[in-house]
C-alpha cells in the first residue's frame, strides 16, 4: 500500500467523521491495546489476528511465566499482571510450557503461550516467541494519524529552522526529520542521492516502512501465503514451512483483500440506514422489556401478599386457639390446685380424729367417729386417685407444614402446563461416562428440547457452578467424568419460549477404579469365516460360514452349529473388576465369561466342537 493511498483512505474516513457519520469514539474503540486499554504502541499481529503493543506482550510473557513457576511449586498463586490478569495455567497449559523448552534450573526460562486479552484464547507463538510476529504498520500508521488528528491544534514545527521556527509541511523517512518548504529543498537538492528520500506528511513517527520475514531476518517478504494467510519471504516457499502451500505475489495479495476490504466498508456505510432502524427497533425493545419486567415484578409482588395474607389470617386463627386452649388449661388447674389446698387446711382434721380414737366410752366414739369417719374417707379417696385437670402438652395444636413446604418449594413462573420431567435413576449408568435418562410422569412428549445440567460434588468446591448440555432426546451421554466422584444432575424441558421448573436433583457416583474399555482380539482364535467384527473392533456378530452352508443338507433332524468364541485383547491378573456387555435383542444364544491363561491355551490348542448345539 503506497503512501498516497493511505493519505487519502484516512482523509476520507477522517472526512466522514467530520460529517458525523463515523464517531470519533468508533474509530477509538479499533485503536486501544486491549492488554493495557492505550492506543497501540508498536503492535504487533497475534496468530488469533488480533493485535498487541510490543510492551504488553513481554508484559504478559514475563507474568505468565511467573504464574506457571508458582503454580508448579505451590497450588495457590495470586500473582497477576498489573495490567492484564492472567488465570492460572491448567496441567494442559504447564504441559506445553514444560514442552516449549521451560526447565527448572535454566537461567533463562522462557514460555510461548499466554491467553490472547483480545479473544481469551491460548496463543502460542512458538519456538521464536516474538520475534516470529509480525509488526502492524497499518495500524500503527493510523494510530499515528489519529494522534494526530486529535491533536491537530499542536503544529509539528521544522526540526533546522533557526528560532522561531516554522511549521513543517513534510517529514522525511530517511532523515528521521521535518522540515518547511524551505528547508526541505535546501537540504534535499534536486540531483543527489537526499533528492530520492521517501517523504510523507508531517508525522513524528519515523520507522522503516519494511516488513522483514520473521524466519528469515535477512529478507523482506514478497509473497502471501493463501494457506497461512501471512506475508512470507521467497526463502520460505523454497525449503521453508511453507515451501508446499499455495502463494500469490503481494500485489495480487494486496489488490484482492483491498477490493474485499473496500466493498465490505461500502456495504457497512450503505446499510447505516437499515443499522440505525435496528438500533431504534432495539431501543423500543429495551423500554417494552423495562415495562413488561416491571409488570411482573408488579403482578408477582401481589400474588405473594396474598398468600401472605392467607397466612397472616391462618397464623391469627392458630394463635387464637392455642391461646383459648391454654387459657382453659390453666383455669382447670387452678381449680385443682385450690382443692388440695383445702386439703391442707383440714390437716388439723387429722389431729381431731387422733383426740376421737382416745375416747373410751363406746356410744359416745361411734356418734362422733360416724361423721368423722366420711370426712376422712373423701380425703383419702382424693389422693390415691390423683390426677391432674389438664394436660400440659400442646402436641395437637402442632402445624404439620411439610406438603406446604413443597408446594411453595415448587413455586414458579407459569409454564404453561409444560410437565416437569424426572431422572429415572433405575435406567441412568455412570462409569466414566454417564448415561442420563428421564421421563414424565404426566404428559409424555410435553417438551421439545432439553437441557442437562451437571457438577460435581465435593468439599473443596461445594458451590460448583452447574455445566449445561442440550439434548433433543429423553436421554444424554456425558463424557469425561472423573473417578471415584459424586455429580449432581438435574433437567429441564424446552417447548418455545416456555421451560419447565428443574426437575429434583439426583447424585450419582462415579465407579472408584478407572473404566477399563478392551478391544476384540482379531489375531488369536479369531475366526473369519463365521465372525464378523467391525472395523473398530468394538463389536461382533456371528454368520453362517461356507463350510456351514455345504453342510446344511447333511443336517436332518434340529439345528445345530457351532459356538464360536472371541476374546479380549488385553488380560487383567490382579485387582477387583466387573465386566458389563451389550446384547443385540436379536441373539439367539451368547455366552459371557472370564478365561484363565492355561484354559485359553487349551481351548486354542484343542480341535472345535463342531457338532455343539448353539
Amino acid at each position: 500500500m503506497c503512501e498516497s493511498d493511505e493519505g487519502s483512505e484516512f482523509a476520507y474516513i477522517m472526512k466522514l467523521i467530520k460529517k458525523g457519520k463515523v464517531t470519533i469514539k468508533n474509530i477509538e474503540r479499533e485503536l486501544i491495546c486491549p492488554a493495557c486499554k492505550e492506543l497501540f504502541t508498536h503492535p504487533l499481529i497475534l496468530p488469533c489476528q488480533h493485535s498487541i503493543c510490543h510492551k504488553c506482550v513481554k508484559e504478559i510473557l514475563f507474568f505468565t511465566l511467573e504464574d506457571s513457576f508458582t503454580d508448579l511449586g505451590s497450588e495457590s498463586s495470586n500473582q497477576s499482571s498489573p495490567r492484564i490478569r492472567i488465570h492460572s495455567p491448567s496441567l494442559d497449559r504447564i504441559d506445553r510450557v514444560n514442552r516449549s523448552g521451560w526447565k527448572r534450573n535454566s537461567l533463562t526460562p522462557r514460555t510461548t503461550i499466554f491467553p490472547c486479552p483480545g479473544c481469551r484464547h491460548d496463543v502460542d507463538l512458538g519456538e521464536r516467541g516474538i520475534n516470529g510476529l509480525f509488526r502492524n504498520f497499518t495500524l500503527e500508521t493510523i494510530v499515528e494519524r489519529y494522534r494526530q488528528a486529535a491533536r491537530a491544534a499542536t503544529a509539528i514545527m521544522c526540526d533546522v529552522c533557526k528560532p522561531p521556527p516554522q511549521e513543517s509541511t513534510k517529514s522525511c523517512m530517511d532523515c528521521s526529520a521535518s522540515y518547511c518548504n524551505e528547508c526541505f529543498k535546501i537540504h534535499h537538492p534536486w540531483g543527489t542521492v537526499k533528492a530520492q528520500h521517501e517523504y510523507v506528511g508531517p508525522t513524528t513517527n519515523f520507522r522503516p516502512k519494511i516488513l522483514m520475514c520473521p524466519e528469515h531476518e535477512m529478507e523482506r517478504v514478497n509473497m502471501y501465503c493463501e494457506i497461512c494467510r501471512r506475508p512470507v519471504c521467497h526463502l520460505c516457499k523454497l525449503g521453508g514451512s511453507h515451501a508446499n502451500h499455495r502463494v500469490t505475489t503481494m500485489s495480487t495479495a494486496y489488490k484482492t483483500l483491498k477490493e474485499k476490504l473496500s466493498k465490505d466498508i461500502e456495504y457497512l456505510i450503505s446499510k447505516e440506514s437499515q443499522v440505525k432502524g435496528q438500533i431504534s427497533e432495539l431501543g423500543l425493545l429495551m423500554k417494552e422489556t423495562e415495562c413488561n419486567g416491571e409488570r411482573a415484578k408488579e403482578e408477582a409482588s401481589n400474588n405473594f401478599d396474598k398468600l401472605f395474607d392467607v397466612l397472616e389470617e391462618r397464623r391469627s386463627a392458630a394463635l387464637r386457639a392455642i391461646e383459648a386452649s391454654k387459657n382453659l388449661r390453666l383455669e382447670k388447674l387452678q381449680t385443682q390446685i385450690e382443692e388440695y389446698q383445702g386439703l391442707l387446711e383440714n390437716s388439723g382434721l387429722v389431729g381431731y380424729a387422733q383426740e376421737v380414737l382416745k375416747e373410751t366410752d363406746q356410744s359416745c366414739f361411734v356418734q362422733t367417729a360416724k361423721q368423722l369417719h366420711v370426712r376422712i374417707q373423701k380425703a383419702t379417696e382424693s389422693l390415691k386417685s390423683f390426677r391432674p385437670a389438664a394436660q400440659t402438652s400442646f402436641e395437637d395444636y402442632v402445624i404439620d407444614i411439610t406438603k406446604q413446604e413443597e408446594v411453595l418449594g415448587d413455586l414458579s413462573f407459569y409454564s404453561s402446563g409444560l410437565d416437569v420431567p424426572e431422572i429415572n435413576e433405575e435406567k441412568s449408568r455412570m462409569y466414566n461416562k454417564a448415561l442420563i435418562c428421564w421421563e414424565h410422569l404426566v404428559k409424555e412428549d410435553s417438551a421439545d428440547t432439553y437441557i442437562l445440567e451437571y457438577r460435581k460434588l465435593n468439599r473443596e468446591e461445594e458451590n460448583a457452578t452447574w455445566q449445561e448440555i442440550e439434548a433433543c432426546s429423553k436421554s444424554k451421554v456425558i463424557s469425561d467424568l472423573e473417578n471415584n466422584s459424586s455429580y449432581a444432575f438435574r433437567v429441564r424441558g424446552y417447548k418455545g419460549s416456555i421451560c419447565s421448573p428443574w426437575s429434583r436433583e439426583v447424585i450419582l457416583h462415579t465407579p472408584a477404579a478407572p473404566v477399563f474399555s478392551f478391544l476384540f482380539d482379531d489375531k488369536c482364535g479369531y475366526n473369519s469365516e463365521r465372525l464378523m467384527l467391525n472395523p473398530r473392533r468394538t463389536s461382533v456378530e456371528s454368520r453362517a460360514g461356507f463350510p456351514l452352508l455345504l453342510g446344511a443338507e447333511r443336517i436332518q433332524v434340529g439345528c445345530y452349529t457351532t459356538l464360536d468364541y472371541i476374546i479380549g485383547d488385553t488380560g487383567i491378573t490382579k485387582g477387583k473388576h466387573f465386566w458389563a456387555f451389550h446384547v443385540e435383542s436379536y441373539s439367539y444364544l451368547v455366552k459371557v465369561g472370564v478365561a484363565s491363561n492355561t484354559k485359553l491355551k487349551e481351548w486354542l490348542h484343542n480341535p472345535r466342537d463342531v457338532t455343539s448345539p448353539r
